[in-house]
């Protein structure tokens, strides 16, 4: 399944708050569809789906890339569940995110796509891109990715910059000084149960 474009509130008010999928609130507060009031018993199949589909939406990546990342967390020292957020938090797309140059994940996948950032000095358009403590990332030296930049650092999608990043906005340039701690992910999840889910199939 390729990645998702469909309406993003209504994965909103299915999973809860999505920092980096909108910035938007839903105006009801149940899930959608005509059962959405509903009160049901969910199993825990349901609950471990549910927190996986939290980070596939969340991040925006899609299932198979989302497998990789687990493979990836298991083979490395330390808390699998952590290890993955970890992983997902360190993409570029997300880095772009958190420093407040893109509006939201996919505002800075398309930021990224399209050229407008640049990492060491040079221009990297893979949104994938695993970003390493010492990392400089800044804005391509054009008026119209510093005007694009400057327009969305008007209004940063979350509020505080995370504890391993740092924001020069003079030169519109930020650095990652370490990877992200836990405790400074926006996304309310339960990687616990993530990785659980996988366990069963991968």
């Amino acid at each position: 399944m390729s990645r998702y474009r469909g309406p993003r509130l209504r994965i909103v008010r299915r999973l809860g708050e999505l920092p980096g999928l909108s910035r938007k609130s839903p105006r009801r507060a149940y899930p959608p569809g005509q059962h959405g009031q509903a009160r049901k018993k969910r199993s825990e199949y349901a609950v471990r789906l549910e927190e996986k589909q939290k980070l596939r939406f969340n991040y925006g990546v899609t299932e198979r890339q989302l497998l990789r990342y687990v493979r990836k967390a298991r083979r490395a020292a330390g808390s699998t569940g952590q290890v993955l957020l970890q992983l997902l938090e360190m993409r570029l797309d997300n880095t772009v995110f958190r420093l407040g140059m893109g509006p939201t994940i996919p505002g800075a996948r398309q930021l990224v796509n399209h050229g407008h950032v640049t990492v060491n000095g040079r221009v990297v358009d893979i949104p994938s891109y695993q970003c390493k403590p010492g990392d400089v990332i800044g804005v391509r030296d054009t008026d119209r990715s510093r005007k694009l930049v400057e327009a969305n650092l008007q209004f940063p999608g979350l509020a505080h910059l995370p504890s391993h990043l740092e924001f020069d906005k003079a030169k519109l340039q930020g650095k990652v000084n370490s990877v992200v701690e836990r405790e400074w992910i926006a996304l309310q999840v339960n990687e616990l149960l993530v990785v659980e889910y996988y366990s069963r199939q991968a």
